[in-house]
């Protein structure tokens, strides 16, 4: 892995393991997944179909208590059901059927191929972006639009630009907004229309009308319909109001729980030469890296969509998700036995290392590392000039910066 053997040993993650160690993780790997693969039965079938009828209750119940959402209580109770019940649909039940984790019950109704989740990104073009490309190019920089979203610098290695600085504001819009986010990188939205010929192409339209249809969809749905029902009781607005909290709330659980999965400080992220003749050990391998889980009770994983086991999930995108729990400790000796770190944490601490790495990296490299308060007038010139100054002045900024970086690490080791 090109990107791996760049690093020093003391940095490289996997010094320690030869070709043959690599491969043979890749073997009991496998013997895991297939031992998933031969067990499942009635008894998961049983737990999707609960989940899913369940799900539904709560909607439904919530739905019709927001018909009197003029009354505070009822809107407050409406509005947290109905928060609840679109997180579940959204991760435990629509994002892991459309992983195909369901399609062994041959069940028509719960099959990757004909599921639409309560989301503005339609399944198909989710399926296309998650599926094929985020799981086949975890954490691969330039190839896996799942990381960053395609909005921010993800890594040290990427070039610094001022435009950087606003990223922490343009990932908080993102997650308040997330399945809009969503639907324009699946739709490959900037790229596409950046280009006359690529926004002309007949496939690229029909994707767009597509996703604009969804989008109406959902828009009439909880802005319209069920919010017209409520007119005989005076509550077409709170109920306008408690779907849109209700969106809200889903859209920044599911954006904080994604960014925990592949975001946090330790995770890697590789170039794209570090993926070329990769076996089938280093694409494990290269999950196992580019991975973190969110410690928790039973609960909180099944709210996660059991994403909380963002390891076991990269590993095994297409086994049931309610054996993920079971199949952790045996992932977890696994990197034990083979020097590797299984990086895991509570969900605050994820959610401020992601936080961290994002204003972090929305800076120029070591600029942090160098401010004190001392020395943070001097710093912010620095940055100033970056900002509005040519490639030049950027250029000596960073070198100042990186030798200012050397001379603390220098005294630090002193």
């Amino acid at each position: 892995m090109t990107v791996l053997q760049k690093k020093t040993e003391s940095t490289n993650p996997i010094a320690h393991l030869s070709a043959d160690e690599i491969e043979q993780l890749g073997v009991e790997l496998d013997a895991i997944r297939q031992s998933i693969l031969d067990s499942r039965g009635e008894a998961d079938a049983a737990y999707i179909r609960k989940v899913i009828a369940a799900q539904r209750k709560l909607e439904l119940g919530s739905r019709v208590v927001l018909l009197a959402s003029v009354f505070p209580p009822a809107w407050v109770l409406g509005t947290a059901g109905l928060s609840v019940a679109k997180i579940i649909e959204n991760m435990e039940i629509g994002h892991n059927i459309m992983h195909g984790q369901w399609d062994w019950m041959r069940d028509p109704k719960i099959h990757s191929t004909t599921w639409e989740w309560d989301n503005a990104s339609p399944s198909d073009q989710w399926k296309h972006s998650h599926n094929e490309l985020h799981h086949t190019y975890t954490n691969v920089v330039g190839k896996d639009n799942d990381l960053g979203y395609g909005i921010m610098r993800v890594d040290e290695d990427q070039r610094w630009y001022p435009l950087y600085l606003a990223q922490p504001l343009w990932n908080f819009i993102n997650a308040c907004f997330f399945e809009y986010g969503i639907a324009a990188y699946d739709l490959e939205l900037g790229k596409n229309l950046a280009s006359e010929k690529r926004r002309k192409t007949p496939e690229f339209k029909a994707r767009y009308q597509q996703t604009l249809k969804k989008i109406r969809n959902q828009v009439t749905k909880d802005y319209v319909v069920h919010p017209a029902l409520s007119l005989p009781t005076g509550s077409f607005l709170p109920t306008v109001a408690a779907n849109f909290t209700a969106n809200l709330v889903r859209n920044l659980w599911t954006h904080s729980v994604i960014m925990c999965g592949h975001f946090p400080e330790g995770v890697e992220t590789f170039e794209r030469t570090s993926i070329e003749g990769e076996t089938r050990g280093e694409w494990y391998l290269r999950q196992m890296l580019g991975s973190a889980n969110i410690s928790g009770s039973k609960a909180m994983h099944f709210m996660t969509g059991n994403l909380s086991h963002q390891i076991e999930h990269h590993l095994f995108p297409d086994l049931p998700s309610n054996r993920y729990a079971e199949i952790a400790p045996q992932v977890q000796d696994v990197f034990q036995r083979y020097g590797l770190s299984y990086h895991m944490a509570s969900l605050p601490k994820q959610v401020g290392s992601a936080w961290h790495k994002v204003v972090r990296l929305s800076l120029p490299n070591d600029f942090l590392a160098t401010t004190t308060v001392k020395n943070l007038p001097s710093q912010l010139k620095i940055l100033y000039g970056m900002t509005t100054k040519g490639p030049k002045v950027r250029r000596a900024a960073q070198a100042r910066l990186t030798q200012q970086a050397r001379r603390l690490k220098v005294a630090a080791a002193a």
